[in-house]
């Protein structure tokens, strides 16, 4: 029975073993890839039709092909694309359709006239008298197994010699590759047709196994390896095995220039069988390809050299940030300083409030300006003062100073800055109040328009640091610190602010010549404004923060850049400004309470205010027209107890505003402040820890005293007992007190030419607080209680230092006359220690005897 065609493509997705292919020839029906038997072929081609129970392998499952009599196999190179191997055989293609269809795809394609059977026949010319048999396509490896006859009297070896040389003379180029001819090669092992998913390589493994007579295989020398494939290709190195190796079969590496000389020595080598001179048995060579692992020398040297290579990464991650990412952060802080993406900086947003918002905000706008022409009528002078230090070109800080609940913001930024342009207002309270160092990092770029950043890499980086370090010995240096971080966002922001201070600048001008420098000295109108807004917010917390801050804001003013001005209520501001500016003298505005007049205008036009939105919405509000009238009859006397903290009076009109009287408001507000001073100085169990460096003694004796009278001088304080000599662990040092009381508002210090001079109340509610608190005996006698258990414990302190001193005298074997005067001098304290003793004990037991009746 004759076969349709011969079987070119096998089952399945890899390449099945001929014997397979062998049964299959019947089965397969024609395709156009295959029609062979459909062209003219010469004689000898017609052998190839011959029914296949002559079978091509000696075992149906072994894959290996055999020869009859006068029968040899050649091997043909370069018929199939070899780079497109893995994908045909790639997984996806899972049934034998799949790859059929495709073959016959590209057979349609190339219209028959590159089909590879037909190199192959191409390869053989009419001259040479053999007749084939069988050819066996091998799409993995490229080429084909083409098993012929030949006459007894023309040995294989001189077939194979004419069509090398047929071959070399007229090259056979497939269209895939032009360049490389066809090569043949005649087989002389035993070729064995595996379809694992294996691709060839140039490096071949030559295994030694023993042969059929049992004998040992013995080890190739290197000579006899190269004799043997040499004729294959060139061959770039043959590697045998080491000698105190123990793998056993004994191999050797055979590396070709070319894949295509490993493909032909593998298929026509495998399974040959050589006889070494000397040698005890004969040898079987096994051929498989053997991945060749290519010698890094770049990546192995960059691993060996880690003190090198990390420090030249680093080096070239921060050049990589500079270049691309800072002129972004730069665009983005300069938008922010100038509001470019704020909408309701735009005209067309501010004509459209203006126009929408005339007829229904009239009378609400009219008791707004109201309230602020209070403020600005009060603090006029200020205002002005601040607005002229910015014509200046005194390179040096401005500082507002005032209290909180003062208004140094609104003065500032609502007032002083009003309509200019570039503006930055960088609030260090959010920014110190962050947790952690990738959340400071955040605030503050977030303060300056600082972006991208990425503050979450630092996490990353600060791990790979130690990872490194800890494997290496050497330290990366990829995280950067806080301090270093704070800088670069700082100085980014620095040189944006100098570009917005130099963007006013025209070429028509006279001073268009001047330089950059030059030209911002000459014009301090042109600068741009930072406003340090919350200085020394909650500054034990993060000093680093502050210290860099002021740092910045001394480049800044130094090199003529911008205005800086700082506001704060902390009154050691002037401590950590010195060491950034320590040759200038700051321009301070301090911002008192408002006057009389002007706390009772300013509440007044904050009901003026609520009463004209009553009557836009129809008299629904809860104030009327007559009430707040009448009850503004109490508000001159009970404004003097109340003062002009601005925090306070907003307050008060908000409790008039819902019905209050102004008595009533007011009493309720003191005795809230009075609650506060309880909570926060007299009966706080944490004072003399933390950043609470003073006692609960100390902050008794000031609201005692500052009840009786309205301000102390500093130094009386001081040297009371008290503050001298406090038993209390961290309150012992009394101007540390001092400072730790007013940060935490209970006093305000006020200073005279740079020098405390007197102490006044935190607030004016604080003062009328203070009598209030007096009022009560079964807390008085208790805080005068504790005072006196601490004024005798310093004097009981003072006895014991005295008897130890006079202990220490009488050990003098004679007593010196030079002693007298100090034994005299240590009885006479001793003497008076112990009557103050008396006396305060004389005190405590009528406390004692009041807390022990009152409830």
């Amino acid at each position: 029975m004759m076969p349709a065609r011969l079987p070119l493509w096998p089952r399945g997705r890899q390449v099945l073993p001929p014997a397979h292919l062998a049964m299959r020839c019947l089965a397969v029906p024609p395709r156009p890839l295959l029609r062979i038997l459909d062209r003219p072929l010469a004689r000898r081609w017609e052998s190839t039709t011959q029914p296949p129970e002559t079978s091509i392998t000696d075992d149906d499952k072994s894959g290996h092909i055999s020869a009859g009599p006068n029968e040899s196999i050649l091997f043909f190179d370069n018929i199939f694309p070899l780079k497109l191997t893995p994908f045909v055989l790639w997984r996806p293609w899972t049934s034998r359709r799949d790859l059929q269809d495709l073959h016959t795809q590209l057979e349609e394609y190339s219209r028959g006239l590159l089909d590879p059977i037909t190199l192959v026949k191409r390869a053989i010319p009419e001259s040479v008298p053999i007749h084939v048999t069988q050819i066996i396509p091998r799409l993995k490896d490229g080429g084909a197994f083409v098993k012929f006859t030949h006459p007894n009297d023309m040995p294989a070896s001189e077939i194979e010699a004419k069509l090398v040389k047929q071959l070399e003379d007229k090259p056979i180029r497939p269209w895939f590759n032009p360049f490389l001819g066809i090569k043949t090669g005649l087989v002389r092992g035993r070729p064995w047709l595996e379809d694992l998913y294996r691709f060839p390589k140039s490096r071949i493994r030559v295994e030694y196994v023993t042969a059929a007579d049992g004998e040992p295989p013995s080890e190739l020398s290197q000579e006899t390896l190269y004799s043997i494939f040499r004729r294959y290709g060139k061959i770039s190195d043959i590697i045998p095995q080491s000698s105190d190796s123990k793998v056993l079969p004994k191999f050797a590496y055979v590396d070709f220039a070319l894949v295509r000389d490993a493909i032909m020595a593998r298929n026509c080598m495998h399974g040959f069988t050589l006889q070494e001179p000397g040698a005890k048995g004969a040898t079987k060579l096994r051929i498989s390809y053997e991945q060749r692992i290519k010698p890094h020398h770049i990546w192995n040297w960059v691993t060996s050299h880690p003190r090198v290579v990390i420090p030249l990464i680093a080096a070239f991650l921060a050049a990589f940030t500079v270049v691309v990412f800072d002129p972004i952060r730069e665009f983005f802080v300069k938008a922010h300083i100038q509001h470019v993406f704020e909408f309701t900086d735009s005209r067309l947003y501010k004509w459209f409030q203006r126009h929408t918002s005339d007829i229904l905000a009239f009378r609400k706008r009219k008791g707004e300006q109201a309230g602020l022409n209070a403020l600005v009528s009060h603090r006029k002078d200020l205002i002005e003062s601040v607005q002229n230090n910015l014509l200046e070109a005194t390179a040096t800080f401005i500082v507002v100073h005032g209290p909180r609940g003062s208004g140094t913001k609104e003065l500032i930024v609502d007032q002083v800055l009003q309509g200019r342009k570039d503006v930055l207002v960088l609030d260090c309270k959010p920014v110190v109040e962050a947790r952690g160092e990738a959340g400071t990092i955040k605030k503050l770029a977030s303060q300056v328009g600082y972006r991208p950043i990425f503050s979450w890499a630092n996490n990353i980086s600060s791990l790979v640091d130690l990872a490194i370090q800890s494997t290496t010995g050497v330290k990366a240096s990829f995280s950067e610190n806080l301090e270093s971080q704070l800088v670069k966002i700082l100085q980014t922001t620095g040189a944006a602010l100098k570009e917005v201070s130099l963007a006013g600048k025209d070429k028509t001008e006279a001073d268009a010549h001047l330089s950059e420098d030059a030209y911002l000295e000459a014009h301090p109108e042109r600068r741009a404004v930072v406003v340090i807004d919350s200085f020394l917010h909650r500054s034990e917390d993060n000093g680093i923060v502050y210290e860099k801050i002021a740092d910045w804001a001394a480049a800044l003013v130094q090199s003529n850049v911008a205005h800086v001005i700082f506001l704060t209520n902390d009154t050691a501001y002037s401590k950590s400004l010195s060491k950034s500016l320590p040759d200038r003298v700051f321009h301070q505005v301090a911002l008192g309470d408002l006057s009389p007049d002007a706390a009772k205008q300013f509440v007044i036009s904050q009901l003026d205010l609520d009463r004209h939105s009553g009557e836009d919405d129809g008299g629904k509000s809860q104030g009327t027209s007559d009430q707040p009238r009448e009850d503004l009859r109490q508000l001159d006397e009970c404004i003097e107890s109340l003062g002009g903290r601005l925090t306070d009076l907003q307050v008060l009109a908000r409790r008039l505003k819902v019905g209050q009287t102004p008595k009533k408001a007011v009493g309720e507000i003191i005795e809230q402040s009075a609650s506060e001073i309880l909570r926060m100085f007299l009966l706080a169990k944490d004072a003399g820890s933390g950043e609470k460096k003073w006692s609960k003694e100390q902050a008794w004796y000031l609201v005692k005293e500052l009840a009786k009278k309205n301000s102390l001088r500093y130094n009386e304080v001081l040297l009371s007992n008290t503050f001298a000599s406090s038993t209390t662990a961290g309150a012992a040092d009394g101007d540390s007190a001092l400072e730790s009381l007013a940060n935490a508002e209970l006093i305000t210090v006020r200073s005279v030419h740079g020098r405390p001079q007197s102490i006044h109340a935190g607030k004016p509610v604080y003062q009328t607080a203070f009598h209030h608190i007096l009022k009560d005996p079964v807390l008085v006698a208790r805080m005068d209680l504790a005072l006196l258990k601490e004024l005798a414990a310093i004097e009981a302190k003072t006895i014991d230092k005295v008897e130890t001193e006079l202990g220490l005298l009488g050990t003098l074997p004679t007593k010196p006359y030079q002693t007298t005067d100090r034994i005299n001098y240590l009885l006479t304290k001793l003497e008076g220690s112990q009557k103050k003793i008396e006396v305060y004990e004389k005190e405590m037991g009528k406390l004692k005897k009041v807390l022990s009746q009152e409830a």
